[in-house]
């Protein structure tokens, strides 16, 4: 038995050595197998060197130009004007804002008033007979002063020895001191300085108001502002007067705005400068967040390509007899997406997308950028 098993086992080993013998001289005779080439289709435009504008991307918010707050240089209860003194409301220029009561303090300027008129009409008998021929101007000068009327200015005098004998009786000094007195009353009455709009008010109809308190903001809601941080290196580039495309946050509106001002300081943490840029629209409003284009200078000879397509910043692949060439480039200035180069000739071939694993010399098929 043992034997058989033994036959049988020799018999299959010579038969799978026979079969892996057969299947190893089949292949041996199967030919190579070829791989075609397979050949990069890019996309290719031709180089139109022009000029093109250098404009600088900042962001800021908007501040009305013209905006004042509000403080009250006296005390008193408040009382409104014919329009109410909240936010939001418009004024016209000159229009009385607020009125701070001055009952008081106008009762005690017109008791001053009747002092001086009383000091004078005290020399008047001294004047008539030491004076004669300044007698009449001081004559008209109390038939015309009027209690309800700003204090006519004293009359010149015609002599020093007129100036010493009217000073010493102590007139001058009390005009000077009703002068104060009604520049004071004035303050009990705010009046708006330019046509605009209250955008914050602290105070209320019947409020006792103090002296140095805050009562609100008024703007001028026509013109504005934006302070923008440009990075020192684009100092050169700019100017007074460069013009600037202002967009908002959605891209949906532009406006036209035009640099004022330049700070002469550089910030020495961020390395920054401070510009300011005007601008003027109907729908603009304090505090709205605004992207800004400031277009610095302009370079002639220029060309702008996508960042994708520039290679190690100094150099581009150019397209020549369908080999790829590694061109090396001057980059002048770098925008988000794009960038401004000099050094490739007009006419040259240049590709408009990055092609993955290309390198010099490389063998590819062009197709033209539509």
């Amino acid at each position: 038995m043992r034997k058989i098993i033994l036959s049988v086992l020799g018999l299959l080993l010579i038969v799978s050595a026979f079969m892996l013998a057969k299947s190893m001289i089949a292949n041996k005779q199967k030919p190579k197998p070829r791989f075609s080439k397979t050949i990069k289709t890019v996309f290719v435009e031709k180089v139109t060197n022009k000029e093109i504008p250098i404009v600088i991307r900042a962001s800021g918010n908007l501040v009305a130009k013209n905006k004042i707050e509000l403080f009250s240089e006296v005390q008193g209860v408040l009382h409104t004007a014919d329009k109410e003194f909240k936010a939001g409301v418009n004024f016209s220029k000159d229009e009385t804002l607020l009125k701070i009561n001055s009952d008081e303090f106008y009762a005690s300027l017109q008791s001053q008033k009747s002092n001086l008129i009383n000091s004078i009409t005290a020399i008047m008998p001294d004047l008539r007979l030491d004076f004669p021929k300044v007698f009449s101007k001081w004559q008209a000068y109390l038939n015309n002063f009027d209690l309800n009327k700003a204090t006519p200015e004293l009359p010149s005098f015609s002599s020093d020895k007129e100036k010493y004998f009217v000073s010493g009786k102590g007139i001058t000094t009390g005009y000077f001191n009703i002068k104060n007195l009604e520049v004071r009353l004035k303050k009990y009455t705010i009046k708006a300085p330019y046509k605009g709009i209250l955008t914050e008010t602290f105070v209320s109809e019947g409020t006792l108001v103090r002296a140095g308190q805050k009562l609100g903001e008024f703007i001028d809601p026509s013109i504005f502002e934006m302070e923008v941080s440009i990075n020192a290196a684009f100092a050169d580039l700019l100017k007074i007067g460069n013009s600037v495309s202002l967009t908002n946050l959605e891209r949906t509106k532009t406006y036209k705005g035009n640099v004022i001002r330049v700070n002469g300081k550089v910030d020495l943490a961020s390395q920054t400068i401070k510009v300011f840029i005007e601008v003027a629209h109907k729908d603009l409003k304090d505090g709205m967040y605004l992207e800004a284009n400031v277009v610095g200078k302009s370079e002639s000879n220029a060309y702008e390509i996508s960042r994708k397509l520039l290679i190690n910043n100094n150099s581009v692949y150019t397209v020549k007899d369908t080999i790829l060439k590694l061109t090396e480039v001057n980059p002048l200035y770098f925008n988000a997406e794009t960038v401004v180069i000099k050094g490739l000739p007009n006419n040259t071939s240049v590709l408009t997308q990055s092609v993955p694993g290309a390198f010099n010399g490389m063998v590819v098929k062009i197709q033209k950028q539509d």
